[in-house]
């Protein structure tokens, strides 16, 4: 795997991070940018600049045999999109630049699909199928973002429509792109050979994939029809997880030998934050619950840097560890363990706060301090992997 196209991904999970902690800032202290803006550049980076981006360097390294040139200048006109949106976000939101900027990631993504298709080699039939139903997820999701314009034109930014088409993209992009895409490559380190068990998880997979897509309509949409939609989607996903984890833990073996004592720590991380998200959907299936999430944005962020952070980006880091880019050593220890700390300390921080909102007690003495505390470690344990690279690169 290329060590620079790896460092481009983490400095642009660098850069997101900092934003985040920029939009924690900004509930101490006066911040001369627009909070909106901010967090749609921020939300741009950590999904387009860190998560697919590192996908597509994951995908082409262990998907690609023949490495054609091609691959290596579409990764930079993606970069350049990506480059784009960092530079116009913040300053003017959803404008006419930013906007462009991010056609051209889609143009971008499109033209990546395709090439994988045309020519990726993948023999072992589990990654395949995860593979192309990433894929197709993705491409699926996109549809969301060509019905905004048309959204805003009849209904406005406050309609019902553009919501859903909003949450239509961001659902597909997290629980169908990035998700399974994370599950092909793992898949592939441990080789699971195809089986029915296999063929049975598959199809819950995608069927809960696309059935938990009611649950955010519902917010905008309420019916009750939704709601028994997503109900059957998180029930089917809990299975999926049980399946999961008797998929892979004859495999056991196979990633101790493969994986240091670091290696192994984040992997299992990452697979009890998945385990975790399983279990929070289905305490979802309460409508009070449901409706609560809705209410309270601190769970609704805390979630999704659950699945982003935790699952994805914990999956992420440990491929990179898995190739050999970084130096076994305390700095490295010092690097994750700072991210791990900092992602959890601000997930129990959201949480406790939404419990408080929740039950009517207003805002933990001192919250916004400690939570701007707190998520400096995110961006601290980033960095300090980025240096940990950089070093063996140097060595």
């Amino acid at each position: 795997m290329q060590r620079k196209l790896v460092l481009i991904c983490l400095i642009n999970f660098f850069i997101a991070a900092l934003l985040g902690l920029l939009l924690r800032y900004y509930f101490i202290d006066s911040v001369a940018l627009n909070y909106r803006f901010l967090t749609h550049a921020h939300s741009h980076i950590a999904m387009l600049g860190w998560v697919y981006l590192m996908l597509f360097t994951l995908i082409v390294h262990y998907f690609i045999p023949d490495k054609k040139p091609i691959y290596n200048r579409l990764f930079w006109l993606t970069e350049f999109a990506v480059i784009g949106m960092l530079l116009s976000f913040p300053f003017q939101g959803y404008a006419a630049v930013s906007i462009s900027f991010s056609t051209l990631h889609i143009i971008c993504s499109y033209y990546f699909v395709f090439l994988i298709w045309k020519h990726h080699e993948i023999s072992n039939l589990p990654t395949r199928y995860l593979v192309k139903a990433s894929l197709l997820f993705m491409l699926i999701s996109t549809i969301g973002i060509w019905f905004l314009g048309p959204a805003v034109s009849m209904l406005g930014k406050a309609s019902a429509f553009y919501q859903i088409a909003i949450q239509f993209f961001l659902h597909f992009q997290f629980n169908g792109w990035f998700l399974i895409a994370v599950l092909a490559v793992f898949i592939h380190i441990i080789q699971l050979k195809d089986s029915k068990q296999f063929r049975l998880f598959f199809k819950l997979l995608i069927a809960s994939t696309i059935l938990t897509l009611a649950l955010p309509v519902n917010w905008y949409a309420p019916h009750i029809f939704l709601y028994w939609i997503n109900g059957l989607g998180v029930v089917i996903q809990f299975f999926t997880l049980v399946l999961f984890l008797k998929l892979i833990k004859p495999h056991q073996n196979l990633i101790i030998k493969q994986s240091s004592t670091l290696g192994l720590y984040l992997l299992s991380f990452a697979v009890f934050c998945f385990a975790l998200k399983s279990a929070l959907q289905l305490v979802s299936l309460a409508p009070e619950f449901s409706q609560v999430v809705y209410q309270h944005k601190n769970f609704v962020i805390g979630f999704i840097h659950l699945l982003m952070l935790g699952v994805i980006s914990g999956f992420l880091i440990f491929f990179i560890l898995q190739s050999k880019l970084a130096i076994y050593n305390n700095f490295l220890r010092l690097g994750i363990f700072t991210f791990v700390l900092g992602f959890i300390l601000t997930e129990i921080l959201l949480m406790l706060q939404g419990g408080m909102f929740y039950l009517g007690n207003g805002f933990m003495p001192n919250y916004y301090q400690l939570l701007f505390i707190c998520s400096i470690l995110i961006p601290l344990g980033i960095l300090l992997l980025i240096i940990n690279i950089l070093q063996l690169k140097r060595s």
